[in-house]
């Protein structure tokens, strides 16, 4: 075996180049068998192993410097790189993370974790080596998905204006999690369409140039008119080109000696190159091949059947959310559905199915999302937005400007809310209560169960104004369904009303708040439990009981502290008036959080029911003392 003597880049320069075949097909085994015992992103990491050998084969990272989008696809870089005997931790806590991280190997140039980054990344390397006066190379690695992002056509009209030496490889297999939308996929399988004509092309003119008899004329008659042809399926110029970025391609990215070829030569070059290579998701694995978006990210799985999908498994809440937005639709004929190329992970495929016209998919453009659902908005419908709270992050100005200065009836359901774990800290959604809850005029929501989600849903529909509805990843709640009152504006729900004590929770922390609450009735004290439902407004009537009646509160949110909901209610008892009040927040600190298993990672915050729990009873002490 080839692998196991490959321990950095500089080993697999010891290996002629017909072995980098075998060596292919060893990595593809590994990364079958590991990320099924752990879990992670399969189907992009198999498309990538030819082009990842490829590139350390002609590179010298970590001199060179590559900078992967998003970096779901980087294993075979990180098993290149020293890193194989690792794998058995990946995603888990303390362990290998499934993205890029320079503080977890020299070789890892930049992190990465959203998309259409690296190109922007990578100009920025390669004008610091510029200034530096070295001359080492930069390569950007970029899926077809990601060039629907706006930030790549950004540093795309930079890259061309002043012929920066970089490379960009364009890994283009039709795919993004889901399948590929908009005008950037159909031209990209033009110029795949550009490449086929000239392949058969040149087989034609071989085959009737060697006719014994008429060949000849045959193909004099057929030059003639190959300019009308040609002009009818190709391009003259490839955009890349009117950009001044000189374009090579489409190439078979799964050929190792023509990426070895290219690549070489590439590098040779004083001016920006984009390579465009095709390659399959799923590549060596059957089951990874025929269904790519089921293989984006999967659980543990047995390698030798696949993935089979568990239909004793409880509703998510991204399910409640699809279920119950077709129910909304089809009462309502008013309401559109929009995704940011996550159909089947925001719960919304079914909805495309049944209302095509009212279901828009705009690709990896949230920016473009916000903004266009306020033009629906202002049109007359009633735009739902779903994504997830990470994702939301890069519409921050458009969600401002846009929707809520205008008071647009725009609704974001946002997905992944709090901690998502295995990916973490660029995907954890621990920050929307924070950029959100301060926006004049947008309600801000979280459900504490399946029901109240349901029920806010409806009452989002209905509010005239913008609505945002924060939910966690995972198994939709079903804790205290009996318990769900009428949804007001900004009214807080109280669950149990008992005194002294206030346990205030926000959303999905009601589990933890309940265990809680349930621990403090066994040891003899009579807390209140409320469920806070809204983060903005928030409930003027639940803060000035709060200040007047109870002297310890305590807030539960899967949110960081700063500008979270607990800061937040802190900052409105202050406006009443605190009387010897004792408030603690109960939140994330101020921090990235890692990656990990979601009750791993509240316990060592601080988050789960012992541990709030064991603040608690720190706090007031002996109840028989008060």
């Amino acid at each position: 075996m080839y692998l196991e003597k490959i321990n950095s880049p500089e080993d697999i320069k010891k290996l002629t180049i017909d072995k980098l075949d075998i060596l292919a097909g060893e990595i593809r085994e590994f990364l079958v068998r590991s990320v099924s015992q752990t879990g992670g992103h399969l189907a992009s990491n198999l498309g990538v192993v030819d082009l990842t050998i490829a590139m350390h084969y002609c590179f010298s990272c970590p001199r060179d410097k590559f900078v992967w989008d998003v970096g779901h696809q980087s294993y075979t870089h990180k098993i290149l790189t020293g890193r194989k005997d690792e794998f058995n931790t990946l995603r888990k806590l303390d362990g290998l993370s499934g993205f890029p991280k320079t503080n977890e190997s020299r070789y890892d140039s930049f992190n990465t974790g959203h998309s259409s980054t690296s190109i922007a990344a990578a100009i920025g390397l390669a004008k610091a080596r510029d200034l530096m006066g070295h001359s080492y190379n930069v390569v950007s690695v970029i899926g077809d998905g990601a060039m629907t992002g706006g930030l790549a056509y950004e540093a795309l009209n930079n890259v061309g204006r002043d012929h920066t030496k970089l490379i960009i490889i364009l890994n283009d297999n039709q795919m993004s999690i889901s399948e590929n939308v908009g005008a950037m996929s159909k031209y990209l399988s033009e110029l795949i369409l550009t490449q086929k004509y000239m392949n058969a092309k040149s087989g034609i003119q071989k085959s009737l140039k060697n006719l014994p008899v008429g060949g000849e004329q045959i193909y004099n008659l057929l030059y003639k008119g190959k300019g009308t042809l040609k002009n009818a399926i190709m391009p003259e110029n490839s955009m890349f080109e009117h950009l001044g970025i000189k374009y090579v391609g489409p190439i078979d990215g799964h050929d190792i000696k023509r990426m070895v070829n290219v690549l070489n030569k590439a590098k040779k070059l004083d001016i920006p190159v984009l390579i465009h290579v095709i390659t399959k998701k799923g590549k060596g694995y059957e089951p990874a091949e025929s269904l790519p978006s089921v293989y984006h990210g999967v659980g543990k799985f047995d390698a030798k059947i696949g993935v089979v999908p568990d239909y004793t498994k409880k509703e998510t809440y991204s399910d409640v959310f699809g279920r119950k937005m077709l129910e909304i639709a089809a009462n309502n004929k008013k309401v559109c559905a929009i995704t940011a190329a996550m159909p089947s992970g925001t719960g919304l495929s079914k909805f495309a199915n049944m209302f095509p016209k009212r279901f828009f998919d705009v690709g990896i453009a949230e920016e473009y999302a916000v903004t266009f659902a306020a033009g629906l908005a202002k049109g007359g419908f009633i735009p739902v937005f779903a994504v997830y709270s990470t994702f939301l992050q890069r519409s921050y100005d458009q969600i401002l400007h846009d929707v809520c200065i205008q008071n647009l009836h725009v609704i974001f359901a946002i997905d992944r809310a709090g901690i998502v774990g295995d990916d973490g800290e660029t995907h954890q959604g621990i920050y929307d209560i924070s950029y959100l809850a301060h926006i004049p005029n947008l309600t801000v929501m979280a459900p504490k169960n399946k029901v109240e989600f349901e029920r806010m849903l409806d009452y989002a529909v209905e509010f005239d104004g913008p609505v945002a509805i924060r939910y966690p990843r995972g198994e939709a709640s079903e804790i205290m369904i009996a318990k769900c009152k009428h949804i007001e504006q900004g009214k807080a729900e109280y669950i149990y009303t008992g005194e002294n004590i206030a346990l205030v929770s926000y959303g999905a922390m009601m589990d933890e708040a309940a265990d809680v609450y349930s621990s403090l009735m066994d040891m003899g004290y009579n807390p209140t439990l409320i469920n806070a439902r809204f983060a903005s407004p928030m409930d003027t009537a639940m803060i000035e009981d709060l200040a007047e009646n109870y002297k310890y509160i305590f807030t539960m949110e899967d949110n960081i502290y700063s500008g979270g909901f607990g800061a937040l209610l802190s900052q409105k008892m202050c406006e009443y008036g605190i009387n010897g009040n004792v408030i603690h927040n109960f939140a994330f600190p101020d921090m990235y959080v890692e990656h990990g298993k979601r009750d791993l990672l509240f316990d060592r915050y601080g988050l789960s029911a012992e541990k709030i729990l064991n603040k608690i009873t720190d706090i007031i002490g002996d109840k028989n003392n008060d």
